[in-house]
């Protein structure tokens, strides 16, 4: 195992927030958006994501991109230039997991990094705890966590097991049975020795991928020490389209809002909004209706005669939510 020291003295962490997925199970909304820039409430996922980054003092972040990469840059180098972040864009030209996402930065990151799934909006205020976490333990890497009553939330990402001193021993992707109540919540903080681990590591047979956990759990059995952070509030994966109107509403409730309407959106003076909606800039109402549990894109012009309930509205599409 290579001496970590050298690598901590500065305390720089660069950041990396993979976007390149093409996101088929949020059809149709994939036609039109890469999933990391779905809005919720008003600002893309990917914004928090960067805020966050911002709040730990990255200065630099890699954004892996692949599915409509054209429109990564133009919408997030403006937040970055406010953000005061430089961004750099590296391509994945064909998606085989996270840790071949995580592989295509191999060459080009010279220091630690913080990373985050770009599809998954996460709620971590104590998110410098887990940056400290690394430092101070100098640690191989440390995996944000959050305890999970639901096994079933857990066997949908990944478990993740503790010896008695706090380490994590294993990791276990989408597990068969739960037998913990930790569950890993895509993000992670990793020294540049899970480079060797993902080049040793195999590509699935389920699912035909290279598995970030896998890589991890290389780490682990080859003596570096990984920790669990604890830094979680609440966590929701952007998996269906219909996701988009549940993560707007959670936030809501966490922003301690009804629902939001931008300043910049027109809606007719007979409207009226109810609770889980959000309204994004540039949208038009057109006629006195009501609008219940619904995300309204921003630009989109609803011409809809009718109320509205749990529908997802963009410029392109509309989809119903059930419920």
């Amino acid at each position: 195992m290579s001496d970590l020291s050298e690598r901590y003295r500065d305390r720089r962490l660069e950041g990396v927030i993979l976007a390149a997925g093409r996101g088929t199970r949020i059809h149709p909304l994939s036609l039109h958006y890469p999933k990391a820039l779905l809005p919720i409430c008003n600002k893309p996922i990917i914004q928090y994501q960067l805020e966050d980054m911002k709040r730990i003092g990255v200065e630099q972040v890699w954004i892996v991109v692949g599915h409509l990469k054209e429109e990564l840059p133009h919408q997030l180098d403006p937040i970055a230039s406010q953000l005061g972040l430089t961004l750099r864009y590296v391509e994945q030209h064909h998606t085989y997991g996270i840790a071949h996402a995580v592989a295509q930065l191999e060459s080009r990151i010279q220091a630690p990094f913080i990373l985050f799934l770009g599809d998954i909006m996460i709620r971590a205020p104590r998110l410098d705890r887990m940056v400290e976490m690394f430092w101070n333990r100098r640690a191989g890497a440390v995996l944000a966590v959050k305890n999970e009553p639901d096994p079933e939330m857990i066997r949908r990402n990944f478990a993740v097991i503790l010896h008695s001193s706090g380490l994590v021993t294993r990791v276990v992707e989408k597990p068969r049975f739960a037998n913990t109540h930790l569950k890993g919540c895509g993000i992670y903080v990793f020294d540049l020795s899970i480079f060797d681990a993902i080049r040793r590591t195999p590509r699935t047979a389920q699912r035909d991928e290279y598995e970030i956990t896998n890589s991890i759990q290389i780490l682990i059995d080859d003596g570096y020490p990984v920790y669990p952070a604890d830094v979680v509030e609440w966590d929701m994966n952007v998996t269906y389209a219909c996701d988009i109107v549940d993560v707007n509403r959670q936030m809501l409730e966490a922003l301690g809002h009804e629902s939001m309407v931008s300043a910049e959106a027109v809606l007719h003076e007979g409207v009226t909004v109810g609770l889980g909606t959000v309204i994004g800039a540039g949208a038009v109402v057109e006629h006195p209706i009501h609008i219940d549990q619904c995300v309204i894109f921003p630009n989109t012009v609803v011409s809809h005669r009718d109320s509205l309930s749990n529908v997802i509205i963009t410029p392109e599409e509309w989809v119903e939510c059930e419920r």
